[in-house]
């Protein structure tokens, strides 16, 4: 299997002169295609900061980072570039559902492609099948207002799912559920990835929530360890 997510030597340093901390340091992780890894560690180790990096939400870092092959180190890839990669091939899921509440389901579904200009129209078909995956086909008219919590993060991963991305890179996904919707949505995850093939690598601090991946990373001193 090959690596659709490499970080070598990774540093990030946030703050100046002798304010700064170090929370990545030397920081090496290969995540191979298929695999559904869950990134741990205690709170401020840099969980978060990692994920953003590998999805190019911060290129302010030391070391280099190749995604689905490409190194997108800000040396190495202009913006441009950058931009359609995570619009092609990496899908994100946050904490906070980040859902527009005056568009109903389908369409906060289909907003980051029909803002690049694709065609809802050209999407139905598979608009309707990540709405069947999701178990949202009942709700694709729906307003979040209207939806409990679990219902508007699975809205947040039929987002991410749609143009059949490589990669799902998920921050605390389960932050804000319940204990059922949590079950729910990592059985969902686990579904996506088996069903699907998507790669997920997702931040949490919960064991249970790990223990859905296929594999179990731990940031400890700045380091992956796992």
């Amino acid at each position: 299997m090959k690596n659709v997510i490499e970080t070598n030597n990774v540093s990030k340093i946030f703050g100046k002169n002798e304010a700064t901390n170090k929370v990545l340091d030397n920081c090496c992780l290969a995540v191979q295609e298929g695999e559904f890894v869950s990134l741990m560690g205690a709170s401020g180790s840099g969980k978060s900061t990692l994920l953003y990096l590998i999805g190019g939400l911060d290129r302010e870092f030391d070391g280099s980072i190749r995604v689905c092959g490409e190194d997108i180190s800000r040396d190495a890839m202009n913006e441009k570039k950058l931009t359609d990669i995570r619009l092609r091939k990496i899908g994100f899921i946050f904490q906070f559902y980040n859902l527009v509440q005056n568009l109903n389901v389908e369409d906060n579904i289909l907003l980051p492609l029909t803002a690049k200009g694709i065609s809802g129209k050209s999407l139905e078909k598979e608009l309707t099948d990540i709405l069947a995956i999701t178990g949202l086909t009942e709700k694709r008219k729906s307003m979040p207002s209207t939806l409990s919590g679990g219902q508007q993060q699975r809205v947040a991963i039929a987002r991410a799912m749609l143009g059949n991305p490589g990669i799902i890179l998920a921050d605390e996904p389960t932050g804000n559920l319940d204990s059922n919707s949590t079950r729910e949505i990592m059985e969902l995850f686990k579904r996506v990835n088996h069903s699907e093939g998507i790669t997920i690598l997702q931040v949490t601090h919960s064991d249970k929530c790990a223990s859905y991946g296929t594999r179990i990373v731990r940031l400890e001193n700045g380091k992956a360890v796992g």
